[in-house]
């Protein structure tokens, strides 16, 4: 009896990159702290950093703080993007589906392109997209209603250098005295701006373009916007929510993890404990539903918007 060979490059390969890949990435942040603080050494760069200390003065009309409907928001949004990317790896990766769903086309949902049916995991990821664009649409009526956007929208040329010397001050870990309540440094300015007004939006025009919503007999809009071009935005802006997430909590428990938490969870610029004990209950929570999002459970909530079948 012949013993099954192994496929080149699988699991053996997997390992291989993982043993390698995260010394290399160790070695790789150890050199860029060093070059850091041999750059800002020299004083020439030490001149730039006096000059544009890291953070751009807001306009005078600028709220100060945070309101409870930011905090609701902020929670909202990470619930939804957490399980967003979760659900499309699963669309990317699944070969065997848990099942599969097609819409009625009855009533309000009835449209010109008969029904689809797709698998349940991008039923579930469809939803909650949808479910995410509507919280963001929220989000912009009222950062803009209440002025908050002066606080992640630039606006003069020097955020730009400013956001350098903060970058700067992060890679030698001598980094940037911050007061998230008052006023974000340049960095992360410009950051949330581009997470907000730039990968959101591309993560939108091009999840929908591959989506079973898009009108497939609309032969000039595809030749102008084809599926390949969506396919080619779409993932990198998902590496892009993962890698933003990932940073974003790490430096928010590096940087003074109370007061950092009390801003977008307490909704208040003390050091005690309020926000944290917000934060993890929204972290339970986050859990909970990344456990508890399995066919045994979206089955029967697929099947109050169409018809459900394994």
């Amino acid at each position: 009896m012949s013993t099954p060979t192994k496929k080149p490059g699988s699991a053996t390969g997997k390992r291989s990159r993982l043993y390698w890949g995260v010394p290399a990435v160790l070695v790789a942040l150890v050199l860029v702290v060093l070059l850091a603080k041999w750059l800002t050494g020299l004083p020439a760069v030490q001149s730039f950093l006096a000059e544009y200390p890291g953070h751009s003065e807001l306009p005078e009309a600028a709220p100060v703080g945070f309101p409870a409907w930011l905090a609701w928001q902020h929670f909202l949004n990470a619930f939804f993007l957490l399980l967003i990317i979760r659900t499309g790896w699963q669309v990317r990766t699944t070969t065997r589906p848990s099942g599969h769903w097609t819409r009625n086309n009855k009533g309000l949902i009835k449209t010109k392109n008969p029904p689809t049916k797709i698998t349940l995991e991008l039923w579930f990821h469809l939803t909650l997209d949808v479910l995410w664009i509507l919280n963001g649409l929220v989000f912009a009526v009222l950062l803009f209603a209440t002025g908050q956007w002066m606080r992640i929208v630039p606006t003069s040329w020097d955020a730009i250098p400013n956001a350098l010397s903060a970058a700067l001050q992060y890679a030698s870990l001598n980094w940037p005295t911050d007061n998230g309540w008052v006023n974000y440094n340049a960095l992360q300015l410009l950051t949330y701006f581009a997470t907000v007004f730039i990968a959101a939006p591309l993560a939108f025009i091009s999840g929908i373009r591959t989506s079973p919503a898009w009108p497939k007999k609309a032969a000039a809009l595809n030749k102008a916007y084809p599926m390949e071009l969506a396919r080619a935005i779409h993932f990198p802006v998902m590496i892009y929510f993962v890698a933003f997430i990932v940073v974003h909590v790490f430096l928010v428990l590096a940087t003074g993890a109370l007061r950092n938490l009390n801003h977008m969870y307490g909704v208040n610029d003390g050091d005690g404990w309020l926000g944290f004990w917000v934060f993890l209950a929204s972290v339970v929570v986050m859990v909970a539903a990344w456990f508890l999002a399995r066919p045994i459970f979206l089955r029967p909530i697929a099947s109050l918007m169409g018809k459900v079948s394994r």
